[in-house]
């Protein structure tokens, strides 16, 4: 029983050591090699942060979604991004996206198999009262993938480096569009 914990707890570790390995050199980097991008490509990402606090109603205490926004990026580097407060419109924006970053965006989620990427979903500590949960979905080449995370003090699973990575990528993108608005 002893060894076997740590045999689970190896086996549970691989996938964490091999995200980290691969994010490292990516992030250590001044840039994201473009050689992962080839002009074929066809990505459209989806890319959403719920705003998520506790709500008390008499006796039962539910979680609610206070603010939501979403940014989709399409293939030409068309960006739509939209806020919504309480269920109801607050903000929509339309951008184009650089085709460089747009290209280096592509190049980080094929280098790093972003694509394949399989979560179990993060339970949330019970004492949390408010975070931001995070979903990002892919379509590469006809191949789509969805993710979903928490904020990492929300949960005592570990965001695989990788998917850290591009979520701060996606907020960074969604910061730079709506600085001025």
């Amino acid at each position: 029983d002893f060894m076997a914990r740590y045999v689970i707890i190896a086996a549970a570790a691989v996938p964490a050591v091999l995200a980290m390995l691969i994010a490292v050199p990516l992030v250590t980097q001044p840039e994201i090699p473009f050689s992962a991008a080839n002009p074929r490509d066809e990505i459209e990402l989806e890319y959403a942060r719920h705003a998520i606090m506790e709500r008390s109603d008499s006796i039962i205490e539910r979680m609610n979604v206070q603010k939501t926004e979403i940014l989709l990026i399409k293939n030409d580097g068309g960006v739509l991004y939209t806020a919504t407060a309480g269920g109801a419109p607050r903000l929509e924006l339309n951008e184009q996206l650089d085709g460089a970053d747009l290209k280096r965006l592509t190049a980080m989620i094929k280098e790093t198999g972003f694509i394949t990427i399989r979560m179990e979903p993060f339970p949330i500590y019970d004492e949390v009262k408010a975070y931001t949960k995070h979903s990002l979905r892919i379509t590469l080449n006809g191949v789509e993938n969805q993710i979903h995370w928490p904020d990492q003090n929300a949960t005592e699973s570990l965001i695989p480096p990788i998917v850290a990575l591009v979520g701060a990528e996606m907020d960074a993108i969604m910061q730079n569009i709506t600085k001025y608005k």
